[in-house]
């Protein structure tokens, strides 16, 4: 079933990674090894078919291996890096008012497992589930069906996960108790507001924490504080930005929130290893590589 849904999205990934024709769902393929990378991930669930990815956040790390399934329950940029190729994956950002109402039908309004707080969790996926994804992905190969059971097959994977080693957690995602809830807003609130000048006590004031409790529950729920988290958002929209070509690393170190540009420099080498300019070059020539690659093979 894994090699079933690896050669699904092998036929419908665009590139590296691209969105699809069915609501909530993208798709990852990479064949040649690849630069760890700097992505900010939103509340989703990645099923790996093929390969291995390590992620980490701040203090806190994760590996998915084929077969396995990884759960992001919160806005967070993470480190993402490839350990083993080919690697496929789908993945499904997750609706959380659609998830809540699903558990009201089911009548599974209480979570009674205690808190699990990471950002990311990774689990092993039954064979059920995988037999609903690969079901799912494979709606592309004919696409009038998509509308009439996307939804359908997207149910059927809710539920074969509420009924995993996962389902504690999703149904303490969808149903959050009020401290989860907070660092879930604030979170999102940071990635909205990185260019910004943030106060860790201006933080707190959103979260209706004192500044103690949220470095506390914020650095257990993403692996770093918040503002280092802050931080994180602004080096990886500048290595985007680099990468892209947009503008000079002195004029993209401002726009995403730097008052010193030798400060930029430094933090960059720091997370990076090389200076901007460097850095985004070989970056370039190396996802360009790649994505050749891919084509020629296709």
């Amino acid at each position: 079933m894994l090699d079933r849904l690896a050669a699904a999205i092998d036929r419908h990934c665009v590139g590296l990674g691209s969105d699809t024709g069915i609501p909530r769902l993208s798709l990852v393929a990479v064949d040649e090894p690849v630069e760890p990378t700097g992505q900010l991930y939103e509340p989703m669930i990645c099923f790996v078919a093929g390969g291995a990815k390590r992620t980490t956040a701040g203090d806190l790390g994760y590996v998915a291996h084929a077969g396995e399934m990884l759960l992001t329950t919160i806005d967070l940029p993470v480190g993402v890096d490839l350990e083993k190729v080919p690697f496929r994956s789908a993945v499904m950002q997750l609706d959380g008012k659609a998830l809540a109402d699903f558990l009201v039908e089911l009548e599974e309004t209480g979570p009674a497992a205690p808190l699990v707080t990471e950002g990311q969790v990774s689990a092993p996926m039954t064979p059920e589930l995988v037999d609903a994804v690969v079901r799912w992905v494979e709606l592309l190969d004919t696409p009038e069906d998509i509308r009439p059971l996307a939804g359908r097959i997207e149910t059927e994977i809710l539920y074969r996960l509420l009924r995993s080693s996962l389902g504690v957690v999703l149904r303490r995602w969808a149903l959050a108790d009020a401290t989860t809830s907070r660092v879930r807003e604030v979170a999102r609130w940071i990635c909205e507001r990185y260019a910004e000048p943030l106060s860790i006590d201006a933080i707190a004031a959103v979260a209706h924490m004192s500044p103690a409790s949220l470095h506390r529950h914020f650095k257990a729920t993403t692996g770093m504080s918040p503002l280092k988290f802050q931080k994180h958002l602004r080096l990886q929209e500048a290595r985007r930005r680099l990468v892209a070509g947009e503008a000079t690393a002195a004029q993209i170190a401002l726009a995403v929130g730097y008052v010193s540009a030798t400060q930029f420099s430094r933090e960059y080498r720091s997370a990076y290893g090389l200076p901007p300019g460097q850095d985004a070059a070989r970056l370039r020539a190396r996802l360009n590589h790649v994505r050749t690659e891919r084509i020629d093979r296709r």
